[in-house]
């Protein structure tokens, strides 16, 4: 199985040399060598911890806060949005188009499970960034015993 390009080569059109060779082999061969997509991109990501926290970064310049949508649960962070492209332009009148515009998703599993009633989601200059506490499992307190 072939695997998917990520939102950044869909972006940035990467191909690395060996995906370039598997290419021209399959066109030699007559094979269909055209990816079959969903029509959906990938988002890139940075996932890291602290000693508290698990950060995910993304960029999302371009979209609006009403087409991002970022779904959250102990063990799983889901963004779903949409660029939308401006009509302005006839598709004729372009030199180069690279970016890309439309629907992209990104599931991304998370190491540990985090608190999601505490979790926040930033965006600066087209970076969103969501910053999950982590849980201690191993944290223990004293029950106080009440009697009735």
């Amino acid at each position: 199985m072939k695997e998917r390009k990520s939102f950044f080569k869909k972006l940035a059109g990467a191909v690395m040399p060996e995906e370039k060779e598997e290419e021209l082999e399959m066109l030699e061969e007559g094979k269909n060598w055209i990816e079959e997509d969903s029509g959906e991109g990938e988002l890139t990501v940075d996932v890291y911890e602290t000693t508290n926290h698990i950060i995910v970064k993304t960029m999302v310049a371009g979209v609006r806060k009403e087409n991002l949508d970022v779904a959250l649960s102990r063990d799983m962070v889901v963004i779903k949005g949409k660029r939308e492209m401006d009509e302005e332009v006839d598709d004729g009148d372009y030199f180069h188009k690279e970016l890309y515009w439309g629907s992209f998703s990104r599931t991304i599993l998370l190491p540990q499970e985090v608190d999601i009633e505490k979790a926040e989601a930033t965006e600066n200059q087209g970076l969103l960034t969501i910053k999950l506490p982590k849980i201690d499992k191993g944290r223990q307190t004293k029950l106080r015993v009440k009697s009735l």
